[in-house]
């Protein structure tokens, strides 16, 4: 997750475009379709509340990422 973002904000210093936006905002709406795709098939997804927290905290780690990339890229 941190090469991700590394990469993409390597990306963002060198040319400034929005392209760094775009990747992590198509990984954010992957990360959200793919997560109610499962709740929808799965009624107990997750299953433990273990499960819960990591998805919660991947869906919190993604949604930061990309508020911050386009803050970084806006500048």
């Amino acid at each position: 997750m941190s090469l991700m973002i590394s990469t993409i904000l390597a990306a963002a210093e060198a040319e400034k475009s929005h392209t760094p936006f775009f990747i992590a905002g198509g990984v954010l709406v992957a990360f959200a379709v793919c997560v109610s795709m499962l709740g929808m098939r799965q009624p107990d997804f997750p299953s433990s509340a273990g499960a819960a927290r990591g998805v919660m905290a991947l869906g919190v780690a993604l949604v930061a990422a990309t508020m911050g990339i386009i803050v970084y890229v806006s500048t």
